[in-house]
């Protein structure tokens, strides 16, 4: 058994808990708010991010990070992209022992354009640079915390590190391999989102399966050639964490990224349909910094500028779609 905190209690954070509590884990989960952490110590569930889930009564809930941290071997972090950097500086003056510190973030900060564990890294002291690692691939939190066979991956600098997470995330319904290409699985898993908001647009638009296919495919290619220049193993965008989460992301009803997309096609504006939504959109952001960095480092990214110019500057879908129909013709290249 190991002592496990999961920091943060959206919809992924709770299935966290439920996950690690069904493997026999002690568990204590921290939601920020004191209001929010009472509530959800009284509902056992939480009603609008994951409805109909029920938080075990083996885990602990609180908003107290010091009672969070204290003596726990694995610091598990599924939270939002934009509030990692903020977090990590709380946890940071509290952080006792050697824990492993887990990034489940999908998304890149939009200002540094860096990666999670780099922000983290940034954050903690030095004596816990080693224990870090990142969880990524096709895991829908609505699905993991319902048992549905789910199989993802964990990535360390660390081998020992990465296989100590496999062994207590690993069960019958929850398949773990690990993974040494750091930089891959965290830009695959971010960067897909991207094109998750692609195919959703495809959807809005009214246009069908061939064109989905399609974007799936060049997307890939894109992100891929990203990832590869920022230094990347290719051969990570073909596994769980790029084209497994891809085609999840890009096909489930549960996706948050796929669904903006799909409003947006139908004509909306980003703002409304921001305004609609009760959580959050990774693929917003992570566009704004995958443009930044297909710019910065001159790589070619068609599909992603033209996500960019829909969403933050009105373009309209249609328009978008003709023109990366009309490309000049070239060879199909991978990557």
């Amino acid at each position: 058994m190991s002592k496990v905190a999961v920091v943060g209690a959206g919809s992924w954070g709770i299935a966290t808990s439920v996950l690690l509590t069904s493997n026999g884990h002690e568990v204590i989960l921290w939601e920020f708010d004191e209001k929010e952490a009472r509530k959800l110590n009284s509902l056992r569930e939480h009603p609008t991010k994951l409805p109909g889930v029920k938080i075990p009564a083996e885990v602990k809930i609180t908003s107290n990070l010091r009672e969070a941290l204290e003596g726990k071997e694995l610091l598990a972090m599924p939270l939002p992209s934009h509030t990692v950097r903020e977090v990590a500086k709380k946890l940071s003056p509290l952080l006792n022992g050697d824990p492993i510190i887990l990034s489940l973030s999908k998304g890149l900060e939009v200002k540094s354009l860096k990666r999670m564990s780099e922000v983290i890294t940034e954050e903690l002291p030095e004596k816990c640079h080693r224990n870090i690692a990142v969880l990524s691939g096709p895991s829908h939190a609505e699905e993991v915390a319902r048992r549905l066979p789910t199989t993802i991956t964990v990535a360390s600098d660390n081998e020992a590190v990465a296989e100590k997470v496999q062994g207590i995330f690993m069960n019958d319904y929850f398949r773990v391999y690990t993974h040494d290409d750091v930089v891959g699985v965290e830009l695959a898993g971010s960067l897909k989102n991207v094109i998750a908001l692609a195919a959703g647009i495809c959807d809005g638009l009214g246009f069908g399966d061939n064109t989905k296919g399609a974007i799936l495919a060049r997307g890939l290619a894109e992100i891929a050639r990203l990832g590869v220049k920022l230094g990347a193993d290719y051969r990570t965008f073909s596994g769980l964490a790029g084209m497994g989460d891809l085609v999840t992301t890009a096909m489930s009803r549960y996706s948050r990224n796929r669904h903006l997309g799909e409003e947006i096609g139908r004509g909306k504006s980003l703002d409304r349909v921001l305004s609609e939504m009760t959580m959050v959109a990774e693929g917003v952001k992570t566009t704004q910094s995958a443009h930044a960095l297909a710019r910065k480092h001159r790589v070619e990214m068609p599909i992603t500028e033209q996500v960019y110019l829909m969403l933050f500057e009105g373009k309209n879908p249609k328009l978008a779609a003709e023109e990366l129909m009309m490309r000049e013709p070239k060879s199909e290249m991978w990557i």
